[in-house]
């Protein structure tokens, strides 16, 4: 366990020095290396059977289907657990994780290589809010309904199931050309740090709530 949770610190550290190299590049008005090498692909898409399938994907990471979905489940977790902590935790992760995507966006400015209003996909572009929200979302799924389901199967199914998803909704970002793809990248790891330090959090509050009784 300590060799794993080690081996994703480095990862996490080599990509958010990897990152910041894009931002740096971004702000000087430089298009990173990766966005050069994969400009090309993007044009190959529009009326094609996967673009139509990707515009319907990113309907999922959408902020009108988001919101309502996030309730939805904010219920469900309360209902299961009988206690308001899972359903907060994940309430409050994916609205803070919301707004730490703005504020990223307003430092960094990037312009969108396209705007596609009913794809909702306006202002700035770095990171992408498609790659982040919807991570935080299903991580937090899975991650408490992991506490709830015993068969290894089973939930190993639905884990697979949504990281499937996650990727899909992030990528359907670059495939409709709203993002460019070191916007989902960074938006999957600044995204997969939100999860990690709001199960954290969840797990922090646990603890001492056992103490206390």
């Amino acid at each position: 366990m300590k060799r794993t949770t080690m081996g994703i610190l480095i990862f996490l550290m080599m990509m958010i020095i990897v990152i910041g190299i894009w931002i740096v590049k971004i702000i000087h008005g430089e298009l990173p290396y990766i966005d050069k090498w994969t400009r090309a692909l993007v044009d190959t898409f529009p009326d094609t059977s996967i673009y139509s399938f990707f515009r319907v994907v990113t309907n999922l990471g959408s902020e009108w289907f988001m919101y309502p979905f996030t309730a939805v489940l904010v219920v469900f977790l309360v209902i299961l657990f009988r206690d308001w902590l899972p359903a907060l935790t994940l309430g409050v992760g994916i609205y803070a994780t919301h707004q730490f995507n703005k504020l990223i966006k307003l430092l960094v400015d990037r312009e969108r290589p396209s705007i596609l209003v009913e794809a909702n996909a306006e202002g700035e572009s770095f990171p992408s809010g498609h790659s982040m929200i919807p991570l935080v979302c299903w991580g937090l799924l899975a991650y408490f309904l992991a506490k709830k389901i015993q068969s290894t199967k089973v939930m190993l199914a639905i884990q697979i199931i949504f990281a499937l998803l996650v990727i899909l909704i992030g990528i359907s970002r670059y495939v409709i050309n709203v993002h460019y793809l070191t916007d989902i990248v960074a938006g999957f790891v600044f995204g997969f740090i939100c999860l990690l330090v709001f199960i954290f959090l969840y797990e922090f509050i646990q603890s001492k709530r056992k103490t206390r009784s």
